[in-house]
C-alpha cells in the first residue's frame, strides 16, 4: 500500500511525457505540411479529375417564416468532407498522430454557397471554423449558419396549409468536372412552437446553365413542414364563427328596439378588424388564404342580412298610409309561415288560435247604437237627433281607426314572420360554412 502514491506519480508524469510529445510533433506536422502547401488550388494531383465533397446538412432549428416576404430563416449545421491530395502523412513517423484541428483558413475549401439565399445583410457565409484534418487527407469542416432562403409560399389552406421550402447548395466558381457534391442529411431537429418539421428529403441535380458549357451540379434540400393550427384556431377562426352567429340573431332582436340595423354593422366593422389582420400578414398574391374567403363569405352574409333587416324594417313600420296586405301574402306569410315559425300575436299562444278565441264584447256597442238610433227608440226631437249624429261620427271614427290598426298589425306580422325565416335560412349557412371550413382544412 506504501508504493501506490508513487505509481500514481509516474502513471501521471507518463501520461503528461505523451501529451506534450504529442504537441510537439503535432507542432513539426503542421510545419511541414504547410511548408509548400497552397490553399488557392484545388487540391488534387490531376487537374483534369473531379473532387467529391460530401455535403452534411442538419436543420436544428426554424427561426421564422415570413409569409409575406415569403423568406425562411433557419438554424443549419453544416458538414463538408473531401480529401485532400495533398494534406497526407505516415503516422508512424509522427508518433501515431492520426488528427489535428487547424484553422479553416489555413487549408483549401470548397465554395459551396446557398443559391437561393434571400438574405441582402450578411453574404460573409459560415464562420471561420477550425477544420479537422486525418492522416489520409480527409478534411471535415462543421460549421452553423443561420440561412434566409426565398421560399414560394402558398397560403390558400392558411392556417392548415402545408409548405415545401427548397435550400438549394452548390459551387459558385467550380463546374461538375471539377467539384462534385454528395448529399448527406443528419437529424438533429428542435421542435419549433408554429411548425412541424416532416421531413428533408436531398433530391441532386445537374443543370446545364445559358451562360455556360459545362454542367453545374447542386443539392437540393426540400424542408417539409406542417403549421401548428391551434394558435390562430383560438385567435382568428373562433371569434368569427362566434361573431358570425350574431348576425342571425339580429332578425329575432324586436324591430321597436331601434338595434337591428347598428347590430349588423358593428359586426361587419368587427369582421374587418380581422380581416385586416389577416391581410397584413399574407402575401399579397392572387391565393386567398382559407380563412380569409371564410371572412369574405361571412362578411357577404352579415352585408346581405343587414340588407334584409332595412327591407323588413320598412314593411314593420307600414302605417295607416299603406295599401293592404296581399291576399296571397296574407295565405302564404301570416296563414301558414306563421305557424311553421311559431309566430303569435300578443296574448295568443300556441294551443288557441286566434279565430277560436271570443270577442272582448259580445257585441259591438257602436253597431247597437246606431241600430237604436235608427228604430226610433230614442226622442226623435231635434236636440236628441242632434246628439245621435254626433255619436255616429264618433262611431265612424273609432272604426276607421281600428280599421288602420288592423292594417298596421297585420304588416307587423309579416315583417315578424319574415325576420323568423331569415333568421333560420342564416343560420343554417352559419353552420353550413363553418362545416366546409372544417371540411376543406382536413
Amino acid at each position: 500500500m506504501t508504493f501506490r502514491p508513487s505509481v500514481l506519480y509516474l502513471t501521471h508524469h507518463c501520461s503528461q511525457l505523451v501529451f506534450s510529445a504529442q504537441g510537439r510533433f503535432a507542432q513539426k506536422l503542421l510545419n511541414d505540411l504547410m511548408e509548400n502547401y497552397s490553399n488557392a488550388l484545388r487540391p488534387v494531383e490531376d487537374t483534369d479529375e473531379a473532387l467529391n465533397v460530401t455535403l452534411q446538412i442538419t436543420l436544428s432549428q426554424i427561426k421564422d417564416m415570413d409569409e409575406r416576404n415569403q423568406v425562411l430563416t433557419t438554424y443549419l449545421w453544416v458538414r463538408q468532407i473531401w480529401h485532400d491530395a495533398y494534406l497526407c502523412w505516415d503516422k508512424d513517423e509522427y508518433d501515431g498522430l492520426e488528427v489535428i484541428r487547424i484553422p479553416g483558413n489555413l487549408v483549401w475549401r470548397p465554395d459551396i454557397v446557398l443559391y437561393n439565399n434571400a438574405d441582402e445583410e450578411d453574404s460573409s457565409g459560415p464562420p471561420d471554423t477550425n477544420v479537422v484534418l486525418r492522416y489520409n487527407g480527409e478534411i471535415t469542416w462543421d460549421s452553423p449558419a443561420i440561412t434566409k432562403s426565398s421560399c414560394r409560399v402558398d397560403v390558400s389552406y392558411f392556417p392548415f396549409d402545408s409548405q415545401e421550402c427548397n435550400l438549394t447548395f452548390g459551387s459558385w466558381t467550380y463546374n461538375g468536372n471539377q467539384v462534385y457534391a454528395l448529399d448527406s442529411y443528419l437529424s438533429d431537429f428542435v421542435e419549433n412552437v408554429e411548425w412541424e418539421c416532416h421531413g428533408m428529403p436531398a433530391v441532386k441535380n445537374v443543370i446545364m446553365y445559358g451562360c455556360c458549357s459545362d454542367p453545374y451540379p447542386d443539392i437540393t434540400y426540400t424542408v417539409l413542414l406542417k403549421r401548428r393550427s391551434s394558435f390562430y384556431i383560438f385567435n382568428l377562426l373562433l371569434p368569427c364563427f362566434l361573431i358570425s352567429f350574431l348576425a342571425p340573431l339580429g332578425f329575432y332582436l324586436p324591430a321597436d328596439s331601434g338595434e337591428k340595423v347598428s347590430l349588423g354593422v358593428t359586426v361587419l366593422l368587427a369582421l374587418t378588424v380581422f380581416q385586416l389582420m389577416v391581410a397584413e400578414s399574407m402575401p399579397p398574391s392572387e391565393s386567398v388564404p382559407l380563412i380569409g374567403k371564410y371572412y369574405i363569405a361571412t362578411m357577404t352574409m352579415i352585408t346581405a342580412s343587414t340588407s334584409l333587416t332595412i327591407f323588413i324594417m320598412n314593411i314593420h313600420f307600414c302605417g295607416a298610409e299603406a295599401k293592404p296586405v296581399p291576399h296571397w301574402a296574407k295565405v302564404l306569410i301570416i296563414d301558414y309561415m306563421s305557424k311553421i315559425f311559431f309566430v303569435y300575436e300578443v296574448g295568443e299562444n300556441c294551443t288557441t288560435a286566434e279565430s277560436d278565441r271570443g270577442p272582448l264584447f259580445s257585441e259591438d256597442p257602436l253597431a247597437s247604437l246606431e241600430r237604436d238610433g235608427g228604430t226610433g227608440s230614442v226622442c226623435a226631437c231635434g236636440q236628441h237627433q242632434k246628439v245621435v249624429r254626433n255619436i255616429e261620427y264618433i262611431a265612424n271614427c273609432f272604426r276607421e281607426q281600428r280599421a288602420h290598426q288592423a292594417k298596421g298589425a297585420e304588416w307587423k306580422k309579416v315583417a315578424k314572420v319574415m325576420d323568423r325565416f331569415f333568421m333560420w335560412v342564416f343560420f343554417i349557412m352559419v353552420f353550413l360554412m363553418s362545416i366546409l371550413v372544417m371540411a376543406k382544412a382536413t
